[in-house]
């Protein structure tokens, strides 16, 4: 078992410094290129049932986070500061596990609790938003623009 979850980190490991990357890559096509990643369409959900979906606003916590807004990031998707602190924690900690040929003992371990904790801060929010915007007519979304 034990050597099983070794295999699971070692793989998220690797699999979390290629996302990395592949952010950083559309971090420096977006320098180069704003209007690369603009087409920003509307959600269809959203667009016909006036609700919004469990997914509503995650590009522009996306985009909040980068540029430095947490608290903005949170509004629009609580999900993605967890994420982004969450893997790059377990990023950073492994790193330095690895490197240190395991002296420092510091490493984030996978747990399943995680995930769970995930799926609970996307309902908690697809509850949230949609009881403002149903019951007090709040968009929360209305006022973060990309």
């Amino acid at each position: 078992m034990k050597r099983e979850r070794k295999k699971e980190e070692t793989a998220l490991f690797y699999i979390g410094w290629f996302f990395v990357i592949i952010l950083f890559i559309i971090y420096i096509l977006l320098k180069k290129i704003p209007s690369l990643f603009q087409a920003n369409g509307p959600c269809l959900i959203h667009m016909l049932f006036g609700i919004y979906c469990p997914g509503c606003g995650g590009t522009r916590a996306i985009s909040a986070f980068f540029h430095g807004h947490l608290w903005n990031s949170f509004v629009c998707h609580p999900i993605v500061p967890y994420a982004f602190l969450l893997g790059g924690w377990f990023l950073i900690s492994q790193t330095v596990e690895r490197v240190s040929k395991h002296k420092l003992k510091i490493g984030l371990h996978y747990r399943d609790i995680y995930l769970w904790i995930a799926l609970a801060i996307v309902v908690l929010n697809f509850i949230v938003k949609n009881v403002l915007l149903l019951v007090w007519q709040i968009d929360l979304l209305a006022n973060y623009t990309l």
